[in-house]
């Protein structure tokens, strides 16, 4: 990442950085209904379903039942997809304790920090449900804003709404494809591979 100004705020993506995904469970419920290995998420990231969903288009229980009906005849029926989307959606993941750390590090220092993330409208109960709602000082979900990252204007919206200008927030997300909307909306950006960035995130923001 290029030098540039010190960062006065920081952005944190939720799914795959704050929020960690067990990959043997949704394996798990796919052996048990007989659908292909990867089944499960590849339906759900399939741009048709996913995309109106995470836009505000869509709720979530509507992007739940395209999932069920796209699975319906590799799972043996409506009510066999049905059950592992259930079972499936049950897991709502778990909190990254080494990120959680670092994000309250950050916001006791005097830094802002959002969580900026692509989600539908389970959000805040995802966040109730994972302790997470008060350990951020904004969230930028995209599925209330109407756009997405990596649009510029989804960018132009998170900034805001954690009071920096572009080129004083630091993003960090898992998606390369995110990072570099970011960059082209005039913010550093990260892409995040594991904790072990942590010790590199400080130094930027303490620089």
């Amino acid at each position: 990442m290029a030098r540039r100004e010190r960062p006065t705020a920081l952005l944190v993506d939720l799914d795959g950085v704050l929020r960690r995904w067990d990959p043997e469970t949704s394996a798990a419920v796919e052996r048990r209904y007989g659908l292909p290995a990867g089944a499960l998420y590849d339906t759900a990231m399939q741009g048709a379903l996913l995309q109106p969903a995470v836009t505000g288009q869509l709720s979530h229980a509507d992007w739940l039942a395209g999932i069920v009906d796209a699975l319906a005849g590799p799972a043996g029926g409506a009510d066999r997809a049905r059950a592992a989307v259930d079972e499936w959606q049950a897991d709502r993941g778990t909190v990254d304790p080494e990120v959680l750390g670092f994000v309250r590090e950050v916001r006791s220092a005097g830094t802002r920090v959002g969580l900026a993330t692509n989600a539908t409208d389970l959000l805040d109960a995802d966040l109730a449900l994972l302790g997470l709602t008060d350990e951020v000082d904004v969230v930028v979900n995209s599925s209330k804003l109407g756009v997405s990252k990596p649009s510029r204007e989804y960018f132009q919206q998170a900034c805001l709404a954690v009071g920096a200008p572009p080129a004083q927030v630091l993003f960090v997300d898992d998606s390369d494809r995110s990072v570099r909307g970011a960059r082209v909306a005039g913010l550093s950006a990260y892409r995040w591979s594991g904790p072990a960035d942590l010790r590199y995130l400080r130094a930027v923001l303490a620089r």
